[in-house]
């Protein structure tokens, strides 16, 4: 009798690839609709729907509303539009207020001669630095006629100008202690009001004014000689620029105008 001989039968080892197969397919149609989701437009979404549909045996899938964007909440009334700060317009305004520097020098040019005035330009605004001989007698904060004339003069100047104006009361070291003024403080305050006042009495805008006092601490001189605490004593008119500018740290004096 013959004997019957027994094939091993050998395990498939590449049974693994059906599966492997399968997954690649499976995740090559994932990302090719995720893909398709990624730029939505409207007649390529039914296509793509309706296509799964059909291949899905009628899976219902909703459809994408696309919302149109949202415009910018509106600007509230009364508020002025914001314009940008360009070079342009920062020229502009320094010449302007070159101008009315100018114009200063002019009405003021006697005291300047004297040295009693000085007139600078920075990018803050153009100062008009007084020496408070020429307004007051020493301790008083009461303008003096003749320099009553000399500030209506620089009002004639302003008056028609729309830059605000900042008056500033300044003193020297020295103590004072009086009825009227218990320190420096309140007469530097008091000389600046007193020139705010005669400006809105000469047609100035009072929403343009304002009046500061310094008191000692503000010294453009040295305290300890005589020559350095005349000129800490002084009141300083400063039209504010409307654009100030950082870059100008520095005051530029503004030449006098030339005599013909």
């Amino acid at each position: 009798m013959a004997r019957r001989k027994y094939e091993d039968e050998s395990d498939n080892h590449d049974r693994w690839l059906v599966s492997y197969a399968d997954f690649i397919t499976l995740l090559f149609a994932f990302f090719v609709v995720m893909y398709a989701l990624s730029s939505v437009n409207e007649g390529k979404y039914r296509v793509l729907s309706n296509s799964l549909v059909n291949a899905f045996g009628g899976l219902q899938i909703a459809p994408i509303r696309v919302e149109p964007p949202v415009p910018p909440p509106a600007m509230p009334r009364g508020l002025p539009p914001i314009r940008p700060r360009t070079s342009e317009a920062l020229r502009k305004e320094r010449e302007h207020l070159t101008g009315v520097a100018r114009d200063l020098l002019k009405v003021m040019a006697p005291l300047v001669e004297q040295g009693k005035v000085r007139v600078t330009q920075s990018g803050r605004g153009v100062s008009v630095e007084i020496n408070a001989s020429v307004l007051f007698a020493p301790g008083d904060a009461r303008l003096s006629e003749s320099s009553s004339q000399a500030l209506k003069a620089v009002a004639r100047v302003l008056k028609d100008d729309d830059h605000s104006i900042q008056v500033e009361g300044h003193t020297d070291s020295v103590p004072i202690r009086t009825a009227l003024f218990p320190s420096n403080w309140e007469l530097s305050a008091v000389r600046a009001s007193s020139v705010v006042r005669l400006f809105i009495e000469n047609g100035i805008a009072e929403k343009r004014l304002s009046a500061v006092g310094y008191g000692p601490t503000m010294p453009v001189g040295s305290n300890e000689t005589t020559e350095g605490r005349t000129r800490n004593r002084r009141v300083e008119v400063v039209i504010l620029s409307s654009m100030p500018d950082p870059t100008t740290e520095v005051p530029l004096q503004v030449p006098a105008p030339v005599k013909k």
